[in-house]
């Protein structure tokens, strides 16, 4: 046995990435994110892991339910090195601080509540600023694309652009001793998106594969399709006299809207509205994508090089929480951008209270929802929702435009994966189990590989070789 590896988060569902691969004495960490939604309490229960173990651990990018949990493992121990590209150590920073000021809102809001009812007091924070600041230091090795790391002269480490968001990797592991080679996708990109490039094929040859599942029962519309489908939704909505509430993670979705709002605009196809980017993080993490060029496409490239690809006309960037409540003041012709992406909190949940009973108005989601959250209730059709303990009714019109999702579409995971050769296993991750089950059954269909597929339960530990 010179090879395992354990499921510690992602199996079966969408959040809480992470994977732990022994190689002899070497134990290396793939992700360490967050739990989010209906699975949130996982967080304070399961680890998997003695971190104090663990040599290395590989962020794949800066989503926060990839990396979120990086503090938990400095305070239970963790002494060894953290490898990412410099775009995830960059943006993974702000993510991390941002997380520990939303957890502590949160804990605040609930404690009062629990006060108030006489109720058992909530779980403390997972972790706080100090926590989040002192994880800093493990940030050690920042990776390029395409730059073989040896790792304690028998492991080779290889980055591979993923196209997901900016700096996120695919990552291939070569074990130099018995020539294995073990490939973990990572979250891959939906193509001919602007801003990040397209995913690179992994190399032919690998023996074991990790492939994420998120849309992986079908395909998303094309980008040009979502793109005019997004633009109608804001015509229609300012013809009713009514705003717009994006709601929207704060990394790479944020960026995008503010570019295709330019396109709109320069193509004369935007009326004369006010648009809002309502989020400290998501003003935060553009100031990050202006320093990161190299990590664009050609063509968002070549904007940059005559101007800002993400400055629009009649844009307020609102940090400041005064200016966030001033919004609600107006009552037409605005864009709102603001977080979060799920609706399980942030600044988006005022704006929802002050539009969301409006016919006027829309919602539209342009990001994956998971089970448990807000957003996936609304979407599912819920006619009222509540809202700082008041009970909303759900008027606004409710769009779902799924072509702006970074994540890979059924026929891009499928191009990813049949470019690897014959491999050995396949594993299914982060996904929900019926969307595997879909993508599990195409696998056997057209490539025979119904020996090889396989969707592991969290926890479980499997020997590779």
């Amino acid at each position: 046995m010179e090879a395992v590896l354990k499921f510690n988060g992602a199996a079966q569902e969408v959040t809480g990435s992470s994977f732990l691969l022994k190689i002899r004495n070497t134990s290396l960490l793939i992700d360490f994110g967050l739990f989010q939604g209906e699975d949130y309490e996982k967080n304070y229960l399961l680890t998997y892991c003695n971190v104090k173990e663990v040599s290395y651990l590989i962020l794949t990018h800066a989503h926060i339910d990839h990396c979120g949990r990086v503090p938990c493992l400095v305070k239970k121990g963790f002494k060894g090195k953290i490898i990412a590209t410099k775009p995830t150590f960059q943006i993974g920073k702000i993510m991390l601080l941002d997380a520990s000021k939303v957890m502590r809102e949160h804990y605040k809001t609930l404690y009062k509540k629990s006060v108030r009812k006489g109720l058992k007091p909530p779980l403390p924070p997972l972790y706080d600023e100090y926590d989040v600041l002192e994880s800093f230091n493990y940030f050690k090795i920042a990776l390029p694309y395409e730059v073989p790391l040896i790792l304690n002269k028998e492991i080779r480490v290889v980055f591979k652009d993923a196209g997901h968001i900016l700096g996120s990797a695919s990552v291939e592991i070569k074990d130099l001793k018995t020539k294995k080679k073990i490939v973990f996708s990572g979250d891959l990109g939906n193509k001919n998106k602007p801003i990040v490039r397209d995913f690179t094929l992994p190399e032919a040859s690998a023996d074991f594969v990790i492939i994420e599942t998120t849309y992986a029962d079908r395909n998303h519309k094309s980008f040009e399709e979502s793109k005019m489908e997004f633009l109608n939704a804001i015509l229609e909505t300012v013809k009713r006299g009514g705003n717009v509430l994006i709601p929207t993670f704060a990394l790479e979705r944020a960026q995008e809207i503010l570019f295709v709002l330019r396109e709109f605009f320069e193509a004369g196809l935007l009326p004369k509205v006010k648009i809002f980017l309502d989020s400290p993080l998501a003003i935060k993490a553009t100031k990050i994508f202006k320093d990161n060029p190299e990590f664009y496409d050609e063509e968002t490239y070549q904007i940059f090089l005559q101007k800002d690809p993400f400055e629009v006309p009649n844009l307020f960037l609102t940090e400041d929480i005064e200016e966030s409540k001033a919004i609600n003041h107006i009552k037409s012709e605005a864009i709102i951008i603001a977080g979060n992406g799920t609706l399980t909190g942030g600044r988006i949940l005022h704006h929802l209270k002050n539009n969301l009973w409006r016919e006027e108005c829309s919602l539209i989601f342009v990001g994956f929802q998971p089970k448990g959250t807000l957003g996936r209730k609304i979407i599912e059709g819920a006619s009222k929702i509540v809202l700082f303990g008041e009970e909303i009714p759900v008027r606004a019109q409710i769009y779902t435009i799924n072509g702006f999702s970074s994540h890979a579409g059924q026929s891009e995971l499928l191009e990813w994966l049949t470019s690897i050769e014959n491999p050995q296993k396949i594993f299914l991750v982060h996904g929900e189990p019926e969307k595997m089950e879909v993508f599990k059954n195409i696998l056997k269909e057209k490539n025979n590989w119904q020996d090889k597929i396989y969707i592991p339960s969290l926890g479980e530990e499997i020997v590779l070789y």
